[in-house]
């Protein structure tokens, strides 16, 4: 079981076997039997690439599982769990990983040397167990309720724009103006609405504009560029609105909340590896993370009054 996970994982017989320190023919042959003892296909094999058949993928599911467990086993056995060790596998977000979350690495390993991280980087939903990872960092309303869940950080979204903008088409005063301004449209998300809590209770804006950008960075170098309003992350505008290259528009205008959060498999004995990552994430991030200090609360003027050539404003009113 334990080889033809591997197999799986490193998406090769010469892979697996260089990780396990066996010889390719060993694994090879070994799956081969596996398959033969069950009567069944799992891995679909071609010159270039192996793929899972559909009975391959639940059972490599539940072998995966059954692998980790027993190593779970032997680590307590041995003395093994106290010290973190071995190559944890994580999943995260695109953005948010990039931004933050290699940037940390070199902390955590200087701290555990004996640890190292295979990261992958995607925004869609990874199956833990089937795609062999350890941990998966997601951002969502609500983590899964079959995993594992720790709260990392709030994830805060706020309305902003340029000052170059701001100069030629003033600030919005209210929500319902947003319709009269060019925005730029984050078509990753599937909707053209923005949505806010205020006083006054939810509102819902449609909001137009000649860019749709696929890319949460994209949108945020065309708002700094002062192609138009955006609605971003705090986690990826935060630096933006400390060096006033981005204004906070509505400040009372709140887009709703959701959080980031660490996932792993309900496993009775957490293995070390996992959770010395978590922990140094939570210890990093935290309640109060610091790219929120630049998301104040502040209220952009309706004109920047500028020189006609000038390409700095002339007004900073973002106190």
């Amino acid at each position: 079981m334990e080889i033809f996970a591997r197999v799986v994982e490193a998406g090769s017989f010469s892979r697996a076997a260089r990780r396990l320190d066996v010889s390719t023919s060993v694994v090879s042959k070994c799956v081969t039997r596996m398959e033969q003892s069950l009567g069944v296909r799992l891995l679909n094999r071609t010159t270039r690439s192996i793929s899972l058949t559909e009975i391959g993928r639940a059972f490599y599911a539940r072998c995966a599982q059954i692998v980790a467990e027993a190593e779970e086993a032997e680590a307590m056995a041995a003395g093994m769990q106290a010290t973190p060790r071995g190559t944890l596998k994580v999943s995260v977000p695109v953005s948010f990983g990039v931004l933050h979350i290699a940037p940390a690495l070199e902390g955590l390993l200087a701290a555990y040397p004996d640890l190292s991280v295979d990261m992958s980087f995607n925004d869609r939903e990874v199956h833990l167990a089937e795609e062999g990872y350890d941990v998966s960092v997601v951002i969502a309303v609500e983590p899964r309720a079959t995993l594992v869940a720790r709260k990392l950080a709030p994830i805060r979204q706020t309305l902003c724009a340029a000052p170059s903008y701001l100069r030629r088409h003033g600030a919005p005063a209210t929500l319902e103006e947003l319709a009269h301004h060019p925005c730029i449209v984050f078509s990753g998300s599937g909707s053209r609405h923005w949505h806010f809590d205020r006083e006054q209770g939810h509102a819902s804006i449609e909001v137009t504009g000649p860019l749709r950008l696929d890319n949460e960075n994209a949108v945020r170098r065309a708002a700094v560029a002062g192609c138009g309003i955006a609605l971003l992350p705090t986690y990826m505008v935060g630096e933006d609105l400390q060096r006033n290259a981005l204004t906070v528009l509505l400040p009372d205008c709140r887009a709703p909340e959701t959080a980031l959060y660490a996932t792993y498999l309900p496993n009775r004995y957490v293995a070390a590896k996992v959770r010395v990552f978590v922990d140094y994430l939570v210890a990093r991030f935290g309640p109060l993370p610091k790219w929120d200090a630049g998301a104040k609360s502040t209220r952009a003027p309706a004109t920047l009054h500028v020189s006609p050539d000038d390409t700095q404003p002339t007004t900073r009113s973002m106190s």
